[in-house]
């Protein structure tokens, strides 16, 4: 081969590979807003590899306290917000988020039926994992102890007596506990599990003061007698900090995050070998599994300019194509629903509870003042401040009163 000829080929070459790594090319600016673990961060990193204007994320635990202030600017401080069945209830509420139907039709040919979440017909996210919250266990030391994995909450109750009485865990429990959002959501699961409703029918009446509710918060009460003092402090990453640690035994942990629960730095051998996955347990001999199946998905602003929204559009569609997965550790990172996926052993909690028919998170629009109101006052409960009775008056009354601001009652 002469030198003109092999010269003009791997000129060729090289041309190739720059055009198709700046494969995203985006005319606006794009900036996100979301959550922080790692499928999230997989999802961000995705969406700053665009070329052409400047993309930026920002992904924190307190993504729900600031996107609906940073979406309600003009022009929006974010474009898209990251959110799940919970955190999108907001943003709908205060109409800061748009319609996708026009770009999907665009841009969204590589998008699964499923992964359009429509909400009074139209488009309003695209959904790229399922999520739900299940036992993580260590194997090891059941099986030192000759304890079955607990099914129900009663044998996790039972099973954490009796490791703490071998001394091999003082406080074997963990949950994210932390007050306000995280404490809520326990709650939703447990209520859920002893068979509660949130509302009276169809209707925006509340129905948390109940028979339900008091044994929720009993149950909460008597798990807590077997976590880390502190355990009104510790969300997600400060409770898996706690099982990498060995100090926890036994953990309700979302599905997100089991994957890459070891892999932090200085995790010993026994917990990596011993971690192990089980679905959601149920609660008071109901089967109904005390959880909620949720979904993780972006959104688009509606404050912004048509140009920024496709720019978002384009970006977040290279976020999450399916090519993404092909890298095993990102695989493992979630429960995507992206095309080539097939589930991986860390998936198994949330296949069992999708099994198990787990109740989907509600897309109420006065969900949200439900949770805030739920988090706002069992911690006195927790605490040993005031009893269970009062504590769901006062959530009932908290709720009632939002709500009637909102216009809901």
């Amino acid at each position: 081969m002469n030198l003109i000829k092999y010269t003009f080929l791997i000129t060729s070459f090289l041309f190739f590979l720059i055009k198709n790594s700046f494969a995203c090319e985006i005319k606006a600016r794009v900036s996100v807003v979301g959550n922080e673990f790692p499928a999230i961060q997989t999802v961000g990193a995705g969406a700053k590899k665009c070329k052409g204007a400047e993309v930026k994320t920002n992904l924190t635990a307190d993504h729900q306290k600031i996107n609906v202030a940073g979406m309600s600017s003009e022009p929006a401080e974010y474009t898209s917000a990251i959110v799940a069945n919970t955190s999108i209830v907001a943003l709908l509420n205060n109409d800061l988020i748009r319609p996708l139907d026009d770009l999907v039709k665009k841009h969204g040919s590589k998008l699964k039926k499923n992964q359009l979440i429509t909400i009074n017909g139209n488009v309003m996210a695209v959904a790229f994992m399922a999520n739900a919250q299940h036992l993580v266990y260590r194997k090891d030391i059941l099986e030192k102890l000759n304890i079955s994995v607990p099914k129900t909450y009663e044998e996790m109750l039972s099973a954490a007596k009796k490791i703490r009485t071998s001394g091999l865990a003082k406080n074997p429990v963990g949950g994210a506990y932390k007050a306000g959002w995280n404490l809520a959501q326990e709650f939703n699961n447990m209520f859920i599990g002893y068979g509660g409703k949130h509302f009276k029918g169809n209707t925006p009446e509340p129905n948390v003061n109940s028979d339900a509710g008091i044994k929720a918060l009993n149950m909460m009460k008597s798990l807590s007698e077997y976590m880390n003092p502190d355990f009104l402090t510790h969300d997600s990453n400060a409770t898996n900090a706690e099982f990498r640690a060995g100090n926890v035994i036994l953990m309700n942990m979302w599905g997100s995050r089991a994957a890459t629960l070891t892999d932090a730095d200085g995790v010993s051998d026994a917990v990596k070998k011993g971690m192990d996955i089980a679905g959601p347990m149920t609660v008071g001999g109901g089967n109904i599994p005390a959880s909620t199946l949720f979904w993780d998905g972006w959104t688009v602003a509606k404050k912004i300019s048509d140009t920024e929204a496709e720019a978002t559009f384009i970006a977040m569609m290279n976020a999450i194509d399916p090519s993404i997965i092909k890298d095993d550790k990102v695989r493992k990172q979630a429960v995507w629903l992206l095309d080539g996926y097939t589930p991986t052993d860390a998936a198994r909690g949330v296949f069992a509870a999708a099994k198990m028919n787990t109740t989907p998170y509600p897309m109420l629009p006065y969900a949200g003042l439900m949770h805030s109101a739920i988090g706002a006052e069992i911690a006195d409960f927790m605490q040993g401040k005031e009893n269970a009775k009062k504590t769901l008056s006062d959530i009932e009354d908290a709720y009632r009163a939002a709500a009637k601001e909102k216009g809901f009652l």
